[in-house]
């Protein structure tokens, strides 16, 4: 073994190590940005540990060094600009590049070194083209119908498509096959081709709703490519670190499917949430339907929640939107400051992605033991005095549990109605998600608090100010 060789193993060893810890602390808040930091250091010595073993001309080095650049500023400049409300988006693209990634090193394997490629090999580039071509259209497809630029085909609510998929999964099938005989022949590229379509074709029927599912599906998908390509240029690193993905984007999956009451099979083939794939991506909806709603002003909130013992926030999509995670914090110190009990109720799904309100609320430095899981606060609502409702819809909705015709129905959601007292703090009556109407806006004990979320939030900490809760504070 040479001296490169084994400096090379050294240093992934420890970026496999590096990788572990950084995977570890991403599982609680306070230790994510630092276990990102050791992450993202592994992959740069994973980098450095191939660079080594590799005899590079000059012109190479100079375009290896153009392309980190290049991605490297690209990817500064998206995690400064992107919103958190853009962020299923943006980790869809990310799956997306993984997997165009792990399909390109597949490629330029199958074109300029098959000849030496053994069985398992060979084995490993099929797959990493096909999950690489799948995890990367697809992944486009789901940030195209989040952003609202993709609608979906009425034919793909059909059997068609299912007939359509067969034939493309078939011609992937013969393509592969026919790679030992010719490895950088048609085969190669029907395999290719007939993969790409099948990403496409498999994501574009699912409709919003089960979108968050379909991103997490596709991480799993680009961690598979990965692993697979680590077998194609002989990484145990790249085959560490895509088990890694793999392994924990189907643990993430299943969470989000048992949180909806779905089945992954229902999502993949049984058409979207609400009725089928063409429903609402981005929520919105029609504000019709809605006969006994009653509003009220922060004025009338702030008298709620001046003798409230018990107060809820229902954090969701609305308040990422907003921005008004600081300002719920200050109105929550507020109510702290009068002895007044403050909780968050952390729906599994909320703001459309698992941790997305963990993170925001972090954010405004919410300490992490008030925020409850669902199962945990559930039982607490009853005995609840006001639950404030912030932007969240599906995943408070009561037909969810009491309406068998409901699309919602057997999804596990915030027993939000079980409160004394609720206020819903929306810009409108639009419908969430899943594109349809909320029944908890029209319970007796349910007022709409009409507005942005910040101004909303910000109008009731001045109102409990007014109410001597600042003079308390002070004191």
């Amino acid at each position: 073994m040479t001296l490169s060789t084994a400096l090379a193993w050294a240093i992934d060893l420890l970026a496999v190590l590096l990788l572990a810890l950084g995977l570890k602390g991403l599982s609680k808040v306070r230790s994510a940005r630092s276990a990102n930091g050791l992450a993202a250091l592994a992959m740069g010595l994973a980098v450095l540990g191939l660079l080594i073993q590799q005899p590079l001309s000059a012109v190479a080095w100079l375009w290896i060094v153009i392309g980190s650049a290049v991605g490297g500023l690209a990817g500064l400049v998206m995690a400064r600009r992107v919103p958190m409300t853009a962020m299923p988006e943006t980790v869809a693209l990310f799956n997306g590049c993984g997997g165009m990634a792990s399909l390109l090193v597949a490629l330029g394997v199958a074109l300029f070194g098959a000849g030496e490629a053994g069985l398992v090999e060979g084995i490993s580039i099929v797959i990493s083209v096909f999950v690489g071509a799948i995890t990367f259209t697809g992944s486009l497809v789901a940030m195209g119908k989040l952003q609202g630029w993709i609608d979906t085909p009425g034919w793909t609510q059909s059997q068609v498509r299912h007939g359509v998929n067969i034939a493309l999964a078939v011609a992937a099938l013969v393509g592969a096959f026919s790679l030992p005989a010719d490895p950088a022949g048609a085969g190669l590229w029907l395999l290719l081709l007939a993969a790409s379509l099948l990403g496409i074709g498999v994501t574009l029927p699912i409709g919003g709703a089960d979108m968050p599912v379909v991103i997490s599906l596709l991480n799993s998908y680009s961690g598979v490519a990965a692993a697979a390509a680590g077998f194609v240029v002989g990484s145990p690193l790249l085959i560490v670190a895509g088990a890694m993905v793999g392994a924990a984007g189907l643990i993430l999956t299943q969470v989000m499917c048992t949180a909806m009451n779905r089945s992954l099979l229902n999502v993949l083939f049984g058409g979207a949430l609400g009725g089928g794939g063409g429903g609402p991506v981005g929520g919105g909806g029609d504000e019709a339907g809605y006969t006994r709603i009653t509003s009220c002003s922060a004025e009338e909130c702030a008298l709620a929640l001046e003798n409230a013992e018990r107060v809820v926030f229902v954090p969701g999509y609305g308040l990422a939107v907003a921005q008004a995670q600081h300002a719920l914090r200050e109105l929550a110190k507020l109510l702290e400051a009068n002895g007044t009990e403050v909780t968050y109720a952390i729906h599994p799904v909320a703001g459309r992605m698992p941790g997305h309100m963990n993170v925001l609320l972090a954010e405004a430095d919410v300490p992490y033991e008030q925020l409850v899981e669902m199962d945990a606060i559930n039982p607490e609502f009853p005995r609840t005095d006001v639950v404030i409702v912030l932007g969240a819809n599906d995943v408070v909705n009561p037909d969810a549990k009491t309406d068998s015709s409901s699309p919602l129905y057997g999804m596990p959601v915030l027993e939000v109605d079980q409160a004394r007292q609720v206020f819903v703090v929306k810009r409108s009556l639009g419908a969430g998600y899943a594109g349809i109407k909320n029944a908890l806006f029209e319970l007796p004990q349910t007022a709409m608090v009409f507005g942005d979320a910040k101004v909303v939030l910000n109008g009731l900490a001045s109102e409990l100010r007014d109410l001597g809760f600042g003079k308390k504070t002070a004191a």
